[in-house]
């Protein structure tokens, strides 16, 4: 992983590479000659705070700190990664490189453009082999797809360490194995969005009419399948031969204007900005972008449930942050972080704060946290050995509700033999304690489903967290039966 990087350009694709970046650690100096850089910026920051809060339960690493550099050189100092996101203008491309490479001799240079090749990019350059193409997709933070474009002049090594980079950034790199215009996405993405324009054009459907099409339809699946397994499947039984078979003649048939550019008169343009206001004008920008954050993270969960897609890069990054959490020297001489989260707008009740069984939930997740810090984690279970929970006690304290910011720390009542049990307190950012949990866990022989001691590896680091937090007060309402009185 890299430590410091710089963004050249603030707008929508910078301030997302910004908050990916920051959210993994790394310190960032970004410079945009915008006035309302900062402004702008922080609004991106916040809405992708509060979808990486929903997105993971894994331990982050501490939030990388940014800040406004006053020009290219000031930014580029001593950066590692060189992240160039200024608008699709080549000269102005060019002009940004010969800035930085004054300062810069050694950092990756990636740009985000959507269709410049990088051959063309390198152009100008002195040192060309560390220019790549790293073309992401909004939003950034959340999206894991990087297409990596390599120019004639890229150093083979300088693609390899992108992909690495990428990759622990929780993100897919998907090198492009031939320089071409536009890549891979972008191809599908101008073909969708030429025969769009036309069927707006024709009167035959609106913009939410097409958007409907997509997302109620061929999106759904695409989200999970892309393409061709699509349609492999489409083939049924006999798979994509007899897919192709019934469905290839119709390849000749007239059906797209792919290959005809509709001019973009005020006319048209007029009705495609017409009704897509009409669409969603209700909405903000910025409330649009949490609606879409909000079901991106669904769908990348409901993905992750079935180690698919999508949701297969996120919980491979999670393993890494998981991993990273367990190395990494932890103050056990107080109970310790199990859980940080947000609490998603669909955990309310009719009461309009969290539901109950979402606080058994949280105290869950923070009883797998503890099981991942002593080493009882899926590896561990793989082996024939887990805890099962024999028995919780909750008490609920305050209100939670959508959006507020919640940390669950656990503490080690008891850690001697086939017993453990713990207590968690859950606190909302303001500090208020919400609710507790004391938890009674077995250790048990997942084979004959009967208790047993822990092997050896978990128990060795369970007693010196068990032997402090013996030391410890005991936690207030610790032992307490329900409805007994102070």
């Amino acid at each position: 992983m890299i430590e410091k990087a710089a963004i050249l350009g603030g707008g929508v694709i910078g301030g997302g590479w910004l908050a990916r970046l920051i959210e993994n650690g790394v310190e960032v100096s970004v410079y945009d000659p915008d006035p309302e850089a900062g402004r702008k910026l922080g609004e991106v920051l916040a809405n992708a705070e509060r979808a990486y809060g929903k997105l993971t339960l894994a331990p982050r690493p501490a939030k990388g700190a940014w800040r406004l550099a006053g020009s290219v050189a000031e930014a580029v100092e001593g950066a590692e990664l060189i992240v160039e996101a200024v608008p699709e203008r080549i000269d102005l491309k060019h002009r940004v490189y010969a800035e930085l490479e004054a300062v810069n001799t050694g950092g990756i240079i990636a740009s985000s453009t959507s269709g410049y090749k990088p051959t063309d990019l390198q152009a100008p350059l002195k040192h060309p082999g560390r220019l790549i193409v790293a073309h992401p997709f909004n939003p950034v933070y959340l999206l894991p797809l990087v297409e990596i474009v390599a120019g004639a002049r890229t150093d083979a090594g300088v693609v390899e360490r992108a992909k690495a980079i990428y990759a622990a950034l929780g993100m897919k790199p998907l090198h492009i194995r031939k320089e071409i215009d536009a890549f891979i996405a972008d191809r599908f993405l101008e073909a969708v969005w030429r025969e769009a324009l036309w069927l707006v054009k024709d009167g035959i459907g609106t913009t939410e009419e097409i958007d409907d099409a997509i997302r109620f339809g061929f999106g759904l699946r695409w989200a999970q399948m892309g393409l061709f397994e699509t349609y492999r499947v489409a083939g049924g039984e006999a798979g994509m031969r007899h897919f192709i078979a019934q469905f290839g003649p119709c390849l000749q048939w007239p059906w797209t204007k792919l290959t005809d550019v509709p001019e973009l008169t005020d006319e048209l343009i007029d009705m495609v900005a017409s009704q897509s206001d009409a669409q969603s004008g209700a909405h903000s920008i910025r409330e649009l972008e949490r609606i879409r954050d909000d079901n991106l993270v669904a769908i990348m969960q409901a993905l992750k449930a079935n180690d698919w897609g999508a949701g297969k890069v996120l919980a491979a990054y999670e393993r890494q942050l998981y991993a990273a959490a367990k190395t990494a020297a932890q103050d056990f001489s107080r109970p310790f972080v199990t859980v940080e989260t947000r609490v998603p707008a669909e955990w309310t009740d009719y009461n309009g704060h969290m539901n109950v069984s979402r606080y058994g939930q949280l105290f869950s997740d923070a009883a797998d946290g503890a099981m991942r810090v002593i080493g009882a984690d899926q590896d561990y279970i793989s082996k024939g050995l887990s805890y099962f929970t024999a028995e919780t006690h909750i008490r609920y304290l305050d209100e939670a509700h959508a959006g507020d910011a919640v940390t669950v720390t656990t503490q080690v009542l008891d850690g001697a033999g086939k017993k453990l049990k713990l207590f968690h307190q859950m606190h909302h950012a303001d500090g208020r304690l919400l609710a507790t949990s004391e938890e009674m866990l077995i250790h048990v022989n997942l084979g004959t489903r009967r208790a047993c001691d822990p092997a050896p590896e978990v128990a060795a680091r369970l007693a010196p967290i068990a032997a402090a937090h013996a030391a410890l007060p005991l936690p207030e309402g610790a032992g307490r039966a329900v409805g007994q009185r102070p």
